[in-house]
């Protein structure tokens, strides 16, 4: 399952937050957003797990839970939408 993690500390490290998870089950990736520009954290990632009953009891349990200072919005991934509300007319 894909997890959405928000609201993460700017400092966090990937490795740092794959540990967190792994108290609940086998983490297989773990991916922090960062600017392009700047490489600074954007403040959310995705953390993939294994097991989907797993992944429920980790949202479940580190929605809303303190790390460094921030408390985590943890859920379930959405899939991305396709370039909702854009206007692609000049794209090819």
């Amino acid at each position: 399952m894909n997890i959405y993690v928000g609201n993460l500390h700017f400092d966090l490290s990937e490795d740092e937050l794959k540990k967190v998870f792994e108290e609940y089950g086998e983490v297989t990736t773990v991916k922090i957003i960062t600017d392009k520009v700047s490489g600074r954290s954007r403040g959310f990632g995705f953390v993939e797990m294994v097991n989907d009953d797993e992944a429920r009891e980790a949202i479940e349990n580190l929605n809303g839970k303190d790390i460094k200072g921030r408390k985590l919005n943890v859920n379930q991934a959405r899939e991305k939408e396709n370039n909702s509300g854009r206007n692609n007319r000049f794209r090819s």
